[in-house]
């Protein structure tokens, strides 16, 4: 397999449903290092469901996933491990402090970034202390997207990354997401609101939902 610098990750024909409803069908794409895909569409055309597929929360009704030419089936672990999906849920504990929440994240994962720099990224340095019970919904929404930098991972999985956050915070993190992509990081994002970031790829899932609505092999 092709190293994380390297790889690509490729979804070919992909076919997404959810109970009996085919969320959308013959979905591809290919995401090189440094690349951004934003992920835009009404509610129901599928953007989390893709997120969550390419997060391997969800399995394909059809089609495959690959990281450097090899389907990510053949271990789920490893490619698991090269990614942070972010979705809706913060995944935050109250009784934690701020610091001792990204202290966990990067254990879990043996990273060796700087806390200080994780905290700092998203302003949250002056509140490290406090007790996650203290924090605004805003406040545990930029504590969330701070595991990106105290636990690295070549890419990220985000689902409306700037919702709740303030003009100061979304600036620094797409900052942080420009800063990822320029180590040959990747970026998946959904959003309904357009992201100022360089050379991205819009990815429409209404298409798609269009295709599986009218392709007979999507309801089978």
């Amino acid at each position: 397999m092709a190293g994380a610098a390297e790889a690509d990750l490729v979804a070919e024909d992909l076919h997404c449903r959810r109970g009996e409803r085919s969320v959308f069908a013959g979905l591809s794409l290919v995401l090189p290092p440094g690349g951004a895909l934003v992920l835009t569409g009404a509610n129901g055309s599928g953007k989390s469901s893709l997120l969550r597929l390419l997060a391997t929360l969800l399995p394909p009704a059809g089609g495959r996933i690959l990281w450097g030419g090899v389907p990510v089936s053949e271990d789920i672990a490893a490619y698991r491990a090269r990614l942070h999906y972010i979705g809706h849920l913060d995944a935050i504990k109250p009784a934690l402090t701020v610091r001792e929440t990204l202290r966990f994240w990067a254990a879990l994962r043996d990273a060796r970034a700087s806390l200080d720099a994780a905290l700092a990224v998203l302003a949250l340095d002056g509140i490290a202390d406090w007790p996650c019970r203290w924090l605004s919904a805003g406040q545990r929404r930029r504590l969330a997207l701070s595991r990106l930098v105290a636990s690295p991972a070549p890419l990220w999985l985000l689902d409306e990354p700037t919702a709740m956050l303030d003009s100061d915070s979304e600036t620094r993190l797409l900052a942080a997401i420009e800063a990822h992509r320029a180590r040959g990081g990747r970026v998946v994002a959904a959003t309904h609101q357009p992201l100022a970031l360089t050379q991205t790829t819009t990815l429409a899932l209404g298409d798609f939902a269009a295709f599986a609505a009218a392709d007979p092999a999507a309801e089978f």
